[in-house]
């Protein structure tokens, strides 16, 4: 019995050094064909543009084209389920973002979890959101908003992206955290609130900087809070959140790399590599100063951590405020 089982525990060392030793020879041997970046959203969206700046030096560096499909619709699930089912070898990657976080908190798919059927590679871009109000609000900071919005309950309304998404739980977070109540206003996507906010016809929204950063310039919005750690340089009037009198109140668009469970760890370190070394170039620093976002280029691990922690932070909102996806 006992050579028996030495038996198997040596059979079960052999299988595992061989399934090593062929994710290894994959890895050495990759890229071999084209590399798909599939963006779970429409041409010339936020994350749409990102994939398509990081092509071309992503291409050269590995010595293989690499295409965009766009994939839009269910909440960027359709694009997350369709790199899920591919092989797990480096060749499919999805441009995930915070989206795809709160799909495992408000509609699971097993299929499409992020840190789980789809792993990460590198953190692309984050741009925190603004706090912004029209003219007509009369308050001109956030302990203003805040005073009015305490005596005059349910009476201000703010924008969001639907049930579900970033905006409405920032909303949402900003209400819990101040203890004030307003109303929501739900719009079909984020952004879409930007022609009746502009006419006065919702008060507050939540948008990134590059959307407001020339209407609070022009005087056509008020820019009350920036929802991150630090000011944004291309709005530096704007004070944080924090700053401001709203402490622990932070939210972010942000997007990342992500491939299937299974692909081989060397893979995916060459995938973060190449892809870090491309946003640290000088156009792409250049870029992010004049659009207001922040450049990723972390480690799987330290990126995986970062989803980890939204996901964690988010689950209390939703608990909080009783969010339910009709």
């Amino acid at each position: 019995m006992k050579v028996l089982k030495m038996n198997r525990v040596a059979r079960t060392w052999v299988v595992s050094l061989c399934m090593l030793a062929a994710g290894y020879a994959g890895a050495q041997n990759f890229p071999n064909k084209t590399l798909r970046i599939i963006v779970p959203a429409g041409p010339g969206s936020a994350v749409d543009v990102v994939a398509r700046d990081l092509t071309p030096g992503l291409s050269e560096a590995l010595g293989q084209q690499v295409i965009v499909e766009n994939r839009p619709g269910g909440n960027s699930s359709i694009g997350a389920r369709e790199v899920s089912r591919a092989a797990a070898d480096g060749h499919t990657l999805l441009h995930g973002n915070v989206n795809n976080a709160l799909n495992d908190l408000l509609s699971p798919q097993p299929c499409c979890k992020l840190n789980d059927a789809l792993v990460p590679v590198t953190r692309m871009t984050s741009s925190p959101l603004v706090l912004v109000a029209h003219p007509s609000v009369p308050a001109n900071n956030l302990k203003e908003l805040i005073a009015l919005a305490k005596s005059q309950p349910d009476q201000l309304t703010f924008a969001s992206g639907g049930s579900g998404s970033i905006t409405q739980l920032l909303g949402e977070l900003v209400k819990l955290t101040a203890s004030v109540r307003m109303r929501e206003v739900p719009y079909k996507a984020i952004g879409a609130e930007m022609p009746d906010l502009l006419a006065g016809h919702v008060m507050v929204a939540y948008l990134a900087p590059s959307v407001v950063a020339q209407h609070i310039k022009a005087g056509k919005l008020k820019g009350l809070g920036v929802a991150g750690p630090r000011r944004v340089q291309i709005i530096p009037d704007v004070p944080t959140l924090a700053e401001a009198g709203l402490a622990g109140v932070e939210a972010a668009g942000w997007n990342g790399l992500f491939v299937p469970a299974g692909t081989p760890a060397p893979v995916i370190l060459r995938l973060q590599q190449e892809t870090a070394k491309v946003m640290a170039s000088a156009a792409w620093k250049n870029q992010s100063a004049t659009m207001g976002f922040e450049l990723g280029g972390e480690s799987p691990q330290e990126f995986g951590q970062f989803v980890r922690q939204e996901i964690q932070k988010w689950q209390r909102v939703i608990q909080d405020a009783r969010i339910r996806v009709e």
